[in-house]
């Protein structure tokens, strides 16, 4: 059964450079997605913009011994294992990257009451890039200032892959912020982007997944038991 798998991850800028311009391979490594860590929120020039050093990984796995095999006997395997990730159970997909197009739109029910993962992929047009940085940076202070998330990230790689990583209590809650349900002059910031969105698409290419998290291992920036 395919697992998938996020991890955050300090690099030499060299391991890290190399990663985001070839991305590895490996038997059982079905797709990865090799980015630089940004801090939600922050000045579109700033150094917290795009943090080469700190690298988010994405990936798909035949199976879980095959993510194990990689962590234990690949370099770049081992840099990853030093760092945190989170092993995923697929759940959901909205929308469509072609790399995950082969993901089924429900793979199973959703327990409201349960911790979810939600990853975000986008292929973004890039002449729609300041109407996405406008209309993006508010939703991505919503997230990270929401209550119910206990980790909440953005990555990219240039020019265009844009991804957002995201841990909830609940799946009630991560819905509830989706659609715009709460109090306050910040609720509707995501469903107002969402109509701004379907208005005149950001993107090439876009997905939501949503995700059981399965195990959780390491730390990062001295956090562990990051999933509720």
């Amino acid at each position: 059964m395919s697992v998938h798998s996020f991890h955050l991850a300090a690099m030499p800028l060299h391991t890290a450079t190399g990663a985001l311009l070839r991305p590895p391979s490996a038997p059982g490594l079905r797709h990865i997605e090799v980015l630089a860590g940004m801090e939600l929120g922050a000045p579109v020039v700033s150094p917290s913009r795009m943090q080469i050093r700190r690298l988010a990984v994405f990936a798909e796995w035949a199976d879980e011994a095959a993510l194990e095999e990689y962590l234990a006997q690949r370099p770049f395997g081992r840099r990853l294992a030093a760092g945190w990730h989170v092993r995923l159970e697929f759940l959901r997909r909205w929308g469509t990257v072609r790399e995950l197009a082969h993901l089924p739109v429900e793979a199973e029910r959703t327990d409201p009451g349960a911790p979810v993962v939600a990853v975000t992929l986008a292929r973004v047009r890039l002449p729609e890039l300041p109407r996405f940085i406008r209309w993006g940076r508010p939703v991505e202070r919503q997230v990270r200032d929401h209550p119910e998330t206990t980790l909440a990230l953005a990555a990219m790689r240039p020019p265009r892959s844009v991804a957002t990583f995201s841990v909830w209590t609940s799946a009630r809650a991560m819905t509830g912020m989706v659609f715009g349900r709460g109090d306050g002059d910040t609720a509707r910031r995501h469903s107002d982007a969402m109509k701004e969105r379907d208005r005149r698409d950001f993107h090439h290419e876009f997905t939501t997944l949503r995700f059981r998290p399965l195990s959780e291992h390491g730390s990062w920036d001295g956090r562990s038991n990051i999933i509720p």
